[in-house]
């Protein structure tokens, strides 16, 4: 408490404290992201994907190849630390049309801290149609993943495929974004057609965003 000041400086030095607060908080939520994403990569490589959490460029890439109506809502599967997720806010998706899918409970606290304005779903990615809101089902322009499908059991990667197209809408696509220079999905064998869409050659390492679209609805 500052005695013996005006009403004024003592509003502006309590404005600058809580600045001060808000900044450390964010901070503090930042690095233990980065430090659980470590963690679970180290728990499990194949279900992280990426040592390095992804950059501003990527983010910036996958934002700008997404695909919605006004009133329709995005959905992205493993947000990670949230670098893609701050991208599309950045972008001006607003925070209420924005859906987070993370299996792991740990990475859905840190994100549920960093985004308190975008709808949270601990679940497996696998499961859409039911663990989304019936409320979101018919409109959502997009699903971006970032889940680490290269290289998977068929299997799983048909899983999610399946699960991205029954909620998306008709003719909408999933957007997945690989640290591998070859498509992270067989497309004949899963029945899409897809167009590799651009590089972020700055991320660590290089990574490339992917548009996927059933073969029968295919622009």
């Amino acid at each position: 408490v500052l005695l013996g000041c005006s009403p004024g400086i003592r509003d502006a030095a309590e404005r600058a404290d809580r600045v001060a607060s808000d900044e450390r908080l964010a901070e503090t939520i930042e690095r233990d992201g980065v430090a659980v994403f470590l963690d679970r990569w180290l728990a499990n490589p194949l279900r992280v994907g990426s040592i390095i959490p992804s950059s501003s460029a990527l983010a910036q890439l996958v934002a700008s190849h997404i695909q919605r109506g006004a009133d329709d809502y995005i959905v992205e599967l493993g947000a990670g630390t949230g670098a893609i997720t701050r991208g599309l806010l950045a972008a001006g998706l607003p925070e209420d049309r924005l859906v987070l899918v993370e299996l792991d409970p740990a990475m859905a606290s840190v994100l549920a801290k960093q985004f308190p304005g975008v709808q949270m779903i601990v679940g497996d990615a696998t499961k859409l149609p039911e663990i989304l809101p019936a409320r979101i089902h018919g409109h959502i322009g997009t699903v971006i993943s970032g889940l680490p499908v290269l290289g998977r059991p068929l299997e799983f990667q048909q899983a999610i495929v399946d699960a991205a197209f029954a909620v998306v809408n008709p003719g909408g696509p999933m957007l997945q974004y690989t640290y591998s220079p070859i498509s992270p999905l067989p497309r004949k064998r899963l029945g899409l057609t897809g167009k590799l869409l651009g590089w972020a050659t700055n991320n660590l390492p290089p990574a490339s965003v992917w548009r996927f679209t059933r073969a029968e609805v295919a622009a």
